[in-house]
C-alpha cells in the first residue's frame, strides 16, 4: 500500500458547520469541473445552489448506522453525514459518499463480496483478504473509499483507503478527509 495524504490542502472541517462550508466549496468545484459524463447527472436545483449533498443526517441515523455496524464511526465521518447524509458527485472516480443507511462492511456488500473472493482465491493475497475483510466501505463508483478500523490515531479517526481494483491498488491516506481531500485535489 502507497501512503498518501501528508501534504494535503487544509483546514480539516471537523464540525457538521465546517463540512458543510467545505462541501459548498467542493460542490462548486465538481460543477465547475464537471466532465460530459457527469453534467447530465447534475440537476438544475445541484446547478444552482452547488450543492451535491442530502439533509443532514440526525444523530439518531448515525446511532442506527453505529448500532448495525457494532462500531463507532470516526469522528470525521460522524460531522461529514451530520453535514451531508451522504454526497453525489465525487471527483476522481468514485460516484458517491453513502448515506448512513448504506455503510456497510465491505465483505457484506455485492461488489465487496466478490473482490474478497476474487482475493481469497488467488492463495497469495492474504493481506488484502484481511483487510478487505475488516474494511468499511464509505464510497463507490468504479473505485472504493474504504476505512480501517485497525489503523485508528488518537483523534479516534480511522485510517483510509483509495481501492483502485481496475489496477489492484491499495493507497494509503490518514484518515477520511484526507481522502475527501485527495478527491476535491484531483478535480483542480
Amino acid at each position: 500500500m502507497s501512503e498518501n495524504g501528508s501534504d494535503l490542502p487544509r483546514p480539516r472541517p471537523s464540525t457538521p458547520e465546517e463540512w458543510r462550508a467545505y462541501l459548498l466549496d467542493y460542490g462548486d468545484t465538481y460543477i465547475r469541473t464537471a466532465n460530459e459524463y457527469q453534467l447530465p447527472n447534475i440537476t438544475e436545483e445541484q446547478h444552482r445552489t452547488r450543492w451535491m449533498g442530502r439533509e443532514p443526517a440526525t444523530e439518531e441515523a448515525v446511532a442506527a448506522a453505529e448500532d448495525r455496524l457494532g462500531v463507532r464511526l470516526p469522528p470525521s465521518l460522524r460531522a461529514f453525514l451530520k453535514a451531508s447524509d451522504g454526497w453525489l458527485g465525487v471527483g476522481g472516480w468514485v460516484s458517491e459518499v453513502y448515506p448512513c443507511a448504506e455503510l456497510d462492511w465491505m465483505r457484506d456488500t455485492e461488489s465487496g463480496g466478490y473482490i474478497v473472493d476474487m482475493y481469497r482465491e488467488e492463495g497469495d493475497a492474504d493481506d488484502y483478504v484481511a483487510f478487505f475483510e475488516r474494511a468499511l466501505e464509505v464510497a463507490s463508483g468504479e473505485d472504493f473509499w474504504l476505512l480501517d478500523p485497525a489503523r485508528v490515531n488518537a483523534d479516534g479517526e480511522w485510517g483510509a483507503v483509495l481501492f483502485t481494483p481496475k489496477y489492484g491498488d491499495l493507497e494509503e491516506f490518514p484518515d477520511f478527509i484526507s481522502l475527501v481531500h485527495d478527491s476535491h485535489r484531483i478535480m483542480l
